[in-house]
């Protein structure tokens, strides 16, 4: 889509058009309520702006849209597509590593009662384990800190790729 569009839809189709982005309505409401933009940067910024305030609800509350990483999301809708993509890394012919997910996302939702979060692209299977090892030893308030800045990362992609 481009911009220009997007300054011009309808409230109800601008938050349609960005939904996708982040399971969080209030954040694409707010978004689209505050167009018409200058610039994808102008957008962008703004965007960054409202999700610098996440907090512990809207972690919570996104995550439910979001699969165990090393599964494949379910669902024809444009997020479960986009998961499906992201993920991509994880070769389905690798038992050993899918086996390690599976017991990092049972040790890390038993540790800090929510799934395992992390922006997938561009990472291979190997590096999301070792992030996903990695972040296990965090105390609750950091791993909510990095897991809020990975939501961050992955609705800004998912922001600016649905501009080009």
């Amino acid at each position: 889509m481009k911009l220009e569009q997007f300054n011009q839809l309808t409230d109800a189709a601008a938050r349609a058009a960005i939904a996708h982005c982040v399971a969080l309505a209030g954040w694409s409401g707010e978004l689209a309520a505050a167009r018409p933009y200058a610039s994808l940067d102008a957008l962008l910024q703004y965007a960054d702006k409202l999700a610098s305030h996440w907090d512990a609800d809207d972690l919570q509350q996104a995550l439910a849209a979001h699969p165990r990483i090393g599964e494949r999301a379910s669902g024809a809708g444009k997020e479960a597509a986009l998961s499906r993509q992201e993920q991509s890394a994880v070769n389905d012919d690798d038992s050993r590593l899918k086996q390690a997910l599976r017991n990092g996302n049972a040790d890390y939702e038993q540790r800090f009662g929510r799934v395992f979060l992390i922006r997938a692209r561009g990472r291979s299977g190997e590096e999301m384990l070792a992030e996903l090892q990695r972040r296990l030893a965090n105390d609750p308030q950091q791993e909510q800190q990095e897991a809020l800045m990975q939501l961050r990362e992955i609705t800004l992609l998912r922001l600016r790729e649905s501009f080009q």
